[in-house]
């Protein structure tokens, strides 16, 4: 009788994590279907420089939906902040800048290589340093058993960083597609779509925009103790997160806003916000729109986040994710109408090898050990 009991906990405990490691992956799904659909607002936006409607969009990305999160989910969220200590307010914030930073430069290693290229490439270092370094961290420097050493000695681990490896491989293969489909363009495309190509310089760029972007992994980290208070005081640990990202935005705030200013000052587009001669009411309306959808990717990301520990899983889910719904829309917009067969092959088996890495990454969080 004892064995039947034993067993029947077993088995219930394993549907459990199952349970529990899908709905990190639905989350991550909705949070990278977020971040690769917050652009299309942008899109409707007329008269408008690049850096206005930008850093409007980003007024409602990087505080007010944060603030409203935050107020709707973690009650006293403000109470956590008040009472952290000051060290833990500023690493946080300080990754949340570099975080910033890495998202603006992510930018210039699209002017300077192109979609394809520049993307694959810091999308590349970001996966990969954004799911390792943490682990890593945590073996050098705390007391936490989830160390990348760790990871090595368990099925568990192994299956998520397997993950990693096949999903930077379809990061590397949907590259290629882009690669080749740049290729396919007449001279006069090409150089109306990359206009200033440098490869020494694109990569430079791209590898520091991969390993900045993969601050936000670090800020969250930074930051984990406001979490913890909020669990602490009944909140519900799927939105412990939002607590953090209060922080971690302000960071990313801090440098776009001062990047938007100035290009405002160089382009001589401040008249933009009170421009009658644009849409004005749209123009706002979908600013905020995009915005809000880009705050969300981070939303479920700590939902996600929260089911499967911010390690290699959570990370490399989102950023797969994130080209997946990119590459769909890619699709939808018929970016790849005139690609030959070779290309369109190509892209079709980056986006399959990517899913491949998600499956590979929920398998691993499924299992106990």
């Amino acid at each position: 009788m004892f064995y039947f009991y034993e067993t029947l906990v077993f088995h219930v405990t394993n549907q459990i994590l199952v349970m529990q490691a899908l709905l990190g992956v639905l989350f991550h799904f909705l949070g990278g279907f977020a971040s690769g659909s917050f652009y299309i607002p942008y899109k409707k936006v007329k008269g408008w420089s690049w850096e206005s409607y930008w850093i409007v969009g980003g007024i409602f990305s990087w505080l007010v939906v944060p603030l409203v999160a935050a107020w709707i989910t973690v009650p006293g969220f403000m109470d956590i902040i008040g009472s952290t200590q000051g060290h833990i307010l500023f690493w946080t914030y300080f990754l949340g800048v570099l975080w910033g930073i890495g998202g603006l430069t992510f930018g210039l290693s699209m002017r300077y290589l192109g979609m394809s290229l520049g993307m694959a490439v810091a999308l590349g270092f970001c996966s990969a340093f954004g799911a390792l370094i943490p682990p890593i961290y945590r073996g050098l420097f705390t007391d936490d058993p989830h160390t990348f050493g760790a990871m090595l000695h368990s099925g568990k681990g192994l299956y998520v960083l397997m993950g990693v490896v096949v999903c930077l491989a379809g990061i590397a293969i949907c590259g290629r597609a882009g690669v080749l489909k740049e290729r396919e363009l007449s001279d006069e495309e090409k150089t109306a779509a990359i206009k200033e190509f440098n490869l020494r310089k694109g990569l430079i760029v791209a590898i520091i925009s991969g390993i900045l972007s993969a601050c936000m992994s670090f800020a969250i980290s930074a930051g984990s103790s406001m979490g913890e208070a909020a669990v602490a005081n009944n909140v519900n640990p799927l939105f412990k997160n939002n607590v953090i990202f209060v922080i971690i935005m302000l960071g990313g705030l801090t440098t776009n806003f001062t990047w938007c200013m100035i290009l405002n000052s160089k382009n001589q587009s401040f008249s933009d916000y009170t421009n009658k001669e644009t849409p004005l009411v749209k123009n706002y309306l979908f600013a905020a729109i995009a915005g809000t959808t880009w705050f969300l990717q981070f939303f479920f990301y700590g939902m996600g986040e929260s089911k499967l520990g911010n390690d290699a899983s959570s990370w490399i889910l989102h950023m797969a994710f994130i080209i997946l719904i990119s590459s769909m829309w890619g699709f939808v917009l018929k970016e790849w109408k005139n690609a030959g067969s070779k290309t369109f092959a190509t892209i079709s088996l980056g986006i399959f090898t990517i899913i491949l890495s998600v499956v590979l990454v929920g398998y691993g969080n499924s299992l106990t050990n």
